[in-house]
């Protein structure tokens, strides 16, 4: 072996790969500007419209929650606070038990929840896939209870609770509320919408009708399921009237009864007005910005089983 060839050879450790060619770039996509149509801006522009007619008061509400109670009736009105100021939240806090309240809101409003969605599921599949004497009047009752108001049952549902000595409970404020006609009606129809060659291949493989049901249906069931709970539990939480009725004790209140007691106490005060107003809806807000899909979900699937 010569000189020549051992200084000839290359050390591994810096022997470079071969450089592959360098492909040449692939050419841009030309970018398409969007051809905006009338019905689209016209569309978008109510939609801005409706859009802001819905945030212009929750504005007003946060704006004054942080002004003090001179300037929040203070002429000419502004929007926006000369000195922000957290007096109207201290109020709220030192004037309200507002811990207790939320935690009264929060039990009731689960388990209405639960509940309605539990009863509602069992009374819609019973209506949609079986047949028994007297479904057609039963259904028709269901129906009929979609026209009347919860007002006009205050009284009824006072004097049954009254006698089963449910006042001032959390029974008393959960099962008056645990009857939702609506709710029955939207899952009915949505059950109806579901083949039933799912559940007859079922039913040849053996499965009963409560393995059917709840492997099956509920969760085919989840988009209006999802819709019905989120519902129910905003209509649960911002339910005033029959709270106020069977509850006396301050530690049993829900939110909007405590802060009504607060402002009927102290009189008027608008920036507290709003913060109590706030601070009571601000729990919905979060539930309808982590659910809104599945609320939009649930009202298409509805729609769709209702044509």
């Amino acid at each position: 072996m010569t000189a020549d060839t051992v200084f000839s050879r290359e050390d591994p450790k810096t022997r470079k790969a071969p450089t592959a060619a360098k492909a040449p770039k692939a050419a841009k996509a030309p970018t398409v500007r969007r051809k905006w149509t009338g019905g689209q801006i016209v569309l978008t522009a109510a939609g801005v419209v409706v859009s802001a007619i819905w945030t212009a008061p929750l504005l007003w509400a946060l704006f004054t929650s942080f002004k003090s109670e001179t300037e929040a009736v203070a002429v000419p009105v502004r929007w926006l606070p000369k000195v922000w100021t957290t007096q109207a939240w201290e109020g709220i806090f030192e004037t309200g038990n507002i811990p207790n309240w939320f935690v009264n809101s929060a039990v009731v409003s689960v388990c209405v929840t639960f509940i309605v969605m539990l009863v509602g599921a069992l009374a819609g599949y019973g209506f949609a896939r079986t047949e028994f004497r007297g479904k057609s009047a039963l259904m028709t009752l269901v129906m009929a209870g979609l026209m009347v108001s919860p007002a006009v049952l205050g009284v009824p549902l006072f004097a049954t609770v009254q006698s089963m000595g449910m006042v001032d409970t959390y029974w008393g404020m959960i099962l008056p509320q645990c009857a939702p006609a609506a709710m029955v009606y939207i899952l009915y129809k949505f059950f109806q919408s579901i083949p039933r060659e799912l559940e007859e291949a079922a039913f040849i493989d053996g499965a009963g009708r409560w393995r059917v049901f709840f492997t099956i249906v509920l969760p085919l069931s989840r988009p209006s399921l999802s819709a019905v709970g989120i519902f129910t539990f905003i209509a649960s939480w911002n339910n005033f009237l029959w709270p106020y009725m069977v509850t006396n004790n301050p530690d049993l209140m829900t939110m909007p009864n405590g802060i009504a007691t607060v402002m009927n106490s102290y009189g008027i005060q608008w920036a507290q007005l709003m913060a109590g107003g706030l601070m009571a809806g601000l729990p919905l807000v979060v539930v309808f910005v982590f659910f809104q899909r599945q609320i939009v979900s649930g009202v298409a699937h509805t729609g769709l089983a209702g044509q």
